[in-house]
């Protein structure tokens, strides 16, 4: 005769309600004195009894187990809503945004504890048809961080995406810059437009779009300091930006440059109609102290720029509008600065490069002296920009 089972010894049985077989063992209990049981599920007793040996497995390993359900869709979501705590609002949309159309729907439905190495390699080959190798490279760091958090709660043992290399993507959109005859070409037609004081300050100083944007009136120094000895000429700092808790890119972009006097023209007169569109917007006005803003004194967004940006190379012959971008601006500076001689070192100083190799290697397009050097060259390449 067979000796029946002790109470709490688990056993087989079979659920009619999930239309499965469920093989359950007691551990003994918690803490609080509840029974521990471990389950395994199956279609056939084989297949349930298996599957109870994997979690017991498991178990005696030390190595928590997911609930079944949980996919890779829940791994990415729970990363978005609480992984990425104090990141810059716009990094949050853009991550959301590439998870929400490159990771979940090709990898979603699967279940975490299930993706394999060979699901990431495919779905990263065939992403890299339509890709570019640094959006390839953006997609498979947020499932990479997704998987890490959610194996770092016990939701998965290992991070099988840490064993996969990122193929080479399509060829991304190449810079530009702008030759000297297309830079005067595009501040002639900047001239009489809302952005024209901006297309000067940018081509002329190379600072980026995001230092532009921040910029407020305290920082530029449009007389100088005619009483220093020995004098100072006029100026800006560029000490802010609209990243995340208004810091400039690294700490070496936090720069202060001397202005062209084209510049210079430029921002007086942009300071006088800056009034007038103050008193045009009556009420509606909010005073924030920037430099750039919109028609009501608020900040401008990268879409405003690049909208007004395309607006004041509409008409420049042989530029199509569309296919430029304010950031441009930089890249032009540091070619045309380079195309004149000046040494790279004193170009990356300018621009806020902790090094030259990122200059030289994304910003110089055409081969070919301190902070003052740039505003020197730049009024002797453009003209200083004096009433003639």
């Amino acid at each position: 005769m067979t000796a029946r089972r002790s109470r709490g010894d688990g056993g087989l049985h079979w659920d009619k309600k999930r239309q499965r077989w469920i093989a359950s063992a007691s551990l003994g209990f918690d803490a609080s004195g509840k029974r521990l049981v471990k389950r395994g599920s199956g279609r056939t007793k084989t297949e349930a009894k298996a599957k109870l040996k994997e979690v017991l497995r498991d178990h005696e390993d030390g190595l928590a187990i997911a609930s079944s359900g949980y996919t890779v869709a829940h791994a990415v979501n729970d990363w978005l809503t609480y992984g990425l705590a104090g990141l810059d609002a716009g990094t949050v949309s853009k991550y959301t945004t590439l998870c929400g159309k490159h990771v979940i729907p090709a990898l979603g439905a699967r279940k975490l504890r299930d993706l394999s190495a060979d699901d990431v390699d495919k779905w990263l080959v065939a992403k890299a048809k339509t890709l570019s190798t640094n959006t390839l490279q953006v997609i498979c760091s947020c499932l990479n961080r997704a998987v890490r958090r959610a194996m770092a709660r016990d939701k998965v043992k290992r991070n099988v995406v840490e064993l996969c290399a990122i193929p080479a993507g399509r060829t991304g959109r190449p810079s530009k810059a702008l030759t000297f005859a297309q830079a005067e070409a595009v501040l002639r037609a900047a001239a009489g437009t809302s952005l024209h004081a901006y297309i000067v300050v940018a081509l002329l100083t190379g600072a980026r779009t995001e230092e532009m944007r921040a910029l407020t009136w305290d920082h530029v120094f449009l007389k100088g300091d005619p009483d220093a000895d020995p004098a100072v000429g006029p100026y800006m700092a560029v000490w802010r930006s609209v990243r995340s808790g208004g810091d400039t890119k690294t700490r070496k972009s936090r720069r202060t440059l001397a202005l062209p006097a084209r510049c210079v023209n430029a921002l007086w007169q942009h300071w006088e109609d800056q009034g007038w569109d103050r008193l045009a917007a009556g009420d509606k006005w909010e005073e924030h102290g920037l430099v750039f803003t919109s028609a009501t004194g608020t900040e401008l967004d990268a879409a405003n720029v690049r909208r007004a940006f395309r607006r004041a190379l509409a008409d420049v012959e042989g530029i199509d509008a569309a296919d430029w971008t304010p950031r441009e601006l930089r890249h032009s500076f540091v070619s045309l600065l380079s195309d004149s001689g000046v040494p790279l070192e004193d170009i990356s100083r300018l621009v806020g490069h902790s090094g030259t190799s990122v200059t030289e290697r994304v910003y110089r397009k055409q081969i070919r002296p301190v902070i003052q050097t740039g505003a020197v060259t730049m009024d002797r390449i453009f003209d200083d920009g004096r009433p003639r």
